[in-house]
């Protein structure tokens, strides 16, 4: 009894060391996921774009904003005025495309204000989508006024810190959750469903009699993702609905819109999902490379930390990421009606990846089929 159960385990381990993918699957693969996604998870909240908008141009207004970039928190961009006011489609057009998360607004005579002791109030606007960064940066700014107001004009100070969220104005952090779950389960299920469903096939056997049949291997295979893209479109339309339904989450931009960059974005996924199906054997280790493509896209993503807060080399890494973009899209279309123009970078980005992905897994999958 006991030489029978050693020997099944020896068995095991000796097969698992001649399966080299396998291997490589437990080893290497959450090696590289604790090291990158160590520095990826970063709940830290600093490196935030700010727009200056002062229309005073004393030095005590510099002063301000010198205080404000001191720390690591606040990147302050000095933004020219044309007059006294700043106009409100500018500053929504800067959050549109992503060039801003919040905005300081200092007003005209605030230097004499502040000498004469009269109240001066400091406007604050924040991007709302992201609910966390925009409650922590608000109130890290909130300190650093009015610690420059107690410095200014000693222990009574007269500045007053009004702060808004555009876009979000209760700043619900369910409006930045939901459009990433929309783009994680987009992700997960095209992902596991396309590699899985290949290699499930050729297990079974069933991959060959069909290709020995008239159907060509690229018919199987559209086929195949035409019912997979209509599959992931139910999903996101389940998804969508429950999030502005039950949640209460806006949706003030373009659907059809949204229909078009998610099918461009399936691409990506798609193609990822046939590449896994043409390296992997197994279904195990099918789903177990599509479970780490999908954790490691999902957490460089920008989904739940910043990707600002990340090491200046995992940055680039995400540049590579598709699902970085899809997000920036889903979160502007639904929160912030960005149109085609706000998002154009972010589109331009899905296309090319998704264009070169599922042509080299198209024409690998092609290759090993015949």
């Amino acid at each position: 009894m006991w030489r029978q159960f050693v020997g099944v385990i020896r068995k095991e381990f000796t097969q698992a060391r001649r399966d080299r993918n396998t291997l490589r699957m437990l080893f290497v693969l959450p090696l590289v996921q604790i090291i990158v996604l160590g520095y990826a998870v970063n709940t830290d909240v600093k490196l935030l774009q700010v727009d200056v908008y002062d229309a005073d141009r004393s030095e005590a207004s510099r002063q301000l904003v010198t205080q404000l970039g001191a720390g690591d928190y606040f990147i302050p961009v000095d933004r020219a005025l044309n007059g006294s006011n700043v106009p409100l489609w500018r500053l929504e057009e800067r959050f549109r495309e992503g060039d801003a998360q919040m905005a300081l607004i200092i007003p005209r005579d605030f230097a004499r204000d502040l000498q004469l002791r009269r109240p001066v109030k400091i406007g604050w606007i924040t991007d709302g989508t992201d609910a966390n960064a925009g409650r922590t940066g608000t109130g890290y700014a909130s300190q650093i006024i009015q610690r420059f107001s107690n410095d200014a004009v000693g222990l009574h100070p007269n500045v007053e810190f009004r702060s808004q969220f555009m876009f979000n104005p209760e700043a619900e952090s369910v409006f930045f959750m939901v459009p990433g779950i929309v783009a994680t389960l987009l992700t997960m299920l095209t992902l596991m469903m396309t590699s899985m469903s290949i290699v499930r096939e050729r297990e079974m056997g069933t991959l060959e009699q069909v290709l020995v049949t008239p159907i060509s291997s690229v018919t199987l295979l559209f086929g195949k993702i035409v019912a997979f893209v209509i599959t992931a479109m139910l999903v996101m339309a389940i998804a969508l609905a429950a999030g502005v339904f039950w949640f209460d989450v806006p949706f003030v931009g373009s659907l059809p819109l949204m229909v078009v960059l998610t099918l461009l974005y399936l691409l990506s996924t798609l193609g990822l999902g046939m590449f896994i199906s043409t390296i992997t054997h197994t279904q195990q280790q099918a789903m177990f490379l599509a479970w780490f493509f999908s954790i490691f896209t999902m957490l460089t993503s920008g989904y739940l930390t910043p990707i600002a807060n990340m090491p200046v080399w995992l940055q680039y890494v995400t540049m590579v990421n598709p699902m970085r973009f899809y997000i920036e899209i889903v979160r502007g279309i639904m929160l912030k009606g960005s149109n085609l123009w706000d998002l154009y970078e972010n589109v331009v980005a899905l296309a090319i990846f998704g264009t070169l992905i599922f042509s080299f897994a198209l024409l690998r999958f092609h290759k090993r089929t015949t």
